[in-house]
């Protein structure tokens, strides 16, 4: 039968994060989805921003955007590989974000102090190195707003990480902790000026996604912030994270 023709069918695959070694289970799957619409729900369940994920499937050959499983014959049960783009050490300050170990992601530069030890920051000029600094910060408070380390988000956030900044999909730390049910992250996020009614590039809002996630406690604390402070912007693409130096494409 060619595979055009094949049924559609619905798979219950894994997906395991090379950095730290855990595993996700990603229920819902159609032999039909793109690897790129997976990218997308994956950035919401991981916390990774979609353009710092590279899917392997069986080898650490790049699955590209625009396959299908059904193209990559990705079976029921089967496991996804997640590593993060490797240059200039984004894998480590992602494992680093993941345990909420902040000295860890002070070394690897994601304060204004850092002295720029790493090869590539040496050869930036101060612009450069305040862009690279600003972008390595947001990084990690994606990722620690998602796994709920709130003294790590507290240390970001209080050293200059920009919490209205976004990943390419137009998303915030403040989406993902929603998602994730984090409320001491939503309250502090919301603190610095997080806006609970900002919508990603498909529209939806942090209080939306919460409600679509079951996360009743996430959904109750955004709808406590004062309305002046929730209000959103309109949706464009100015306030998304741009391709900054040292990362992928």
């Amino acid at each position: 039968m060619p595979r055009s023709t094949l049924p559609l069918q619905t798979l219950k695959i894994h997906l395991r994060l090379a950095e730290t070694n855990e595993i996700f289970s990603l229920p819902q799957c159609q032999n039909d989805l793109t690897l790129k619409q997976l990218k997308s729900d994956l950035e919401l369940l991981t916390g990774i921003p979609f353009h710092f994920q590279r899917l392997h499937y069986l080898d650490e050959i790049d699955l590209p955007d625009d396959s299908t499983f059904m193209d990559n014959d990705i079976v029921p049960g089967g496991t996804i590989t997640m590593r993060i783009w490797k240059q200039d050490g984004w894998g480590h300050l992602v494992a680093a974000a993941v345990k909420g170990d902040t000295l860890k992601l002070v070394q690897l530069g994601v304060t204004e102090e850092y002295a720029g030890t790493s090869p590539y920051a040496k050869i930036l000029g101060p612009e450069q190195k305040k862009e690279w600094v600003a972008h390595r910060a947001f990084v990690a408070l994606f990722v620690a707003s998602h796994r709920g380390h709130v003294n790590t988000v507290k240390f970001l956030l209080s050293h200059g990480a920009d919490v209205r900044s976004k990943t390419p999909l137009g998303r915030t730390a403040l989406h993902v902790a929603a998602v994730m049910g984090r409320c001491e992250c939503i309250e502090l996020l919301v603190s610095f000026g997080a806006r609970a009614l900002d919508p990603d590039c498909e529209g939806q809002t942090a209080v939306r996604l919460a409600q679509r996630w079951g996360q009743k406690e996430s959904k109750r604390a955004l709808m406590r912030v004062p309305r002046q402070l929730a209000g959103a912007r309109p949706q464009h693409q100015d306030g998304a994270v741009q391709q900054a130096h040292g990362q992928p494409a």
